[in-house]
């Protein structure tokens, strides 16, 4: 069936649509990677996010569980070139068309992606409606105007576990993590490392994590939405220095915040998996996978005793990491993947280094 994607600026792009019949409002983003599209639908951190992927063709490897970074799809819809008609992969166990109709994806197909990226990229962030129920483009640019002024406020309820939850029953050292919608990807890399992990709600009361006892805290994951993430980082204020910390993607923010660090919106957001992230200290770049909108002002970052910058994203020397021995913490912007054959990544293992040393 016919569908249409219209932005609040009043650009519209034609496509169809193979999925269900309905409207959905959210910001546009743009991600470059060729591969991950089923991590991507699924990360937490997109949440209610229209996602436009610049890779030409879509679900040619198809889909399956394990590759879900949570429990159910978290986008308000996928806007692509062309939806694979076939997949190929040993660990597939259906195709992208069929994981959308279990889920109630809304799939945009047959959209010029690449006119779309350039269009975003020039205008920066702008919301949208993806429908398949209307095409007046007018009433339609009214209706993403309205979204953008009243955007779902407690985005993290939706994310987060309700109560405290304990993962398994190892019985090596207590690790709790702050749910701000932490993947199963960071999670398995934390399992291997043989801690007893105990996930916590968001908004967790400062008193009950020191009752806990952990060894260290991860502050993990999320939508970029910096008002509930201030009053996280106001609870994390008492905890800075009592435990070691790491704080992944949002957790960076909060970590940020914690210190008083200012932050500010990029135009274009690092949303892709080339992004290159140098440590000053160090002649060796390494390449990461990115997937935020905000930055942390290094200025701000540097006036807090004992806190180095580690971490600069070579294309436009944005933070990416920082680290405070003093202060026992690491945080990193990007989003620490295991490198592969069930490896854990080096970020992840030298904040295991911190917990053994304190």
């Amino acid at each position: 069936m016919q569908a249409i994607l219209v932005l609040e600026d009043g650009k519209s792009f034609i496509g169809e649509s193979s999925g269900i019949k309905t409207e959905r409002a959210g910001e546009v983003i743009v991600n470059t990677g060729v591969v991950g599209y089923q991590e991507m639908i699924t990360d937490p951190a997109n949440l209610g996010k229209i996602l436009v992927l610049t890779y030409p063709i879509i679900g040619n490897y198809g889909c399956a569980p394990k590759f879900s970074e949570s429990d159910k799809v978290r986008v308000a819809g996928l806007v692509v070139k062309e939806e694979s008609r076939v997949y190929s992969n040993w660990q597939a166990k259906e195709s992208l068309k069929s994981f959308a109709q279990k889920n109630e994806l809304f799939v945009l197909h047959s959209v010029d992606t690449r006119m779309l990226a350039i269009h975003l990229r020039q205008r920066g962030p702008l919301y949208g409606i993806i429908s398949t129920e209307s095409f007046d483009v007018k009433s339609l640019v009214e209706n993403a105007r309205a979204f953008r002024q009243s955007p779902p406020l407690d985005v993290l309820k939706e994310v987060s576990v309700s109560k405290p939850k304990k993962l398994d029953k190892s019985k090596g050292k207590r690790l709790a993590i702050l749910d701000l919608g932490v993947t199963r990807s960071i999670i398995r890399q934390i399992e291997r490392l043989g801690f007893s992990i105990t996930l916590l709600p968001y908004n967790t009361a400062t008193s009950e994590v020191i009752k806990l006892r952990p060894k260290g805290l991860v502050i993990a994951g999320g939508p970029e939405n910096i008002i509930a993430l201030e009053r996280v980082a106001e609870s994390i204020k008492p905890l800075l220095g009592r435990m070691p910390i790491l704080g992944i993607s949002s957790g960076s923010l909060v970590l940020a915040l914690g210190l008083e660090a200012k932050l500010h919106r990029l135009q274009i957001g690092h949303r892709g998996m080339n992004y290159p992230v140098q440590n000053p200290s160090s002649p060796k770049g390494e390449i990461t996978i990115q997937n935020h909108t905000y930055a942390i002002d290094p200025i701000s970052l540097l006036k807090v005793r004992g806190v180095k910058i580690t971490g600069y994203n070579l294309n436009d020397r944005t933070v990416e990491r920082f680290e405070s021995k003093r202060l026992k913490i690491i945080a990193v912007q990007y989003i620490p993947y295991s490198p592969g054959c069930n490896e854990v990544n080096t970020d992840i293992l030298r904040f295991k280094g911190i917990l053994k040393g304190s």
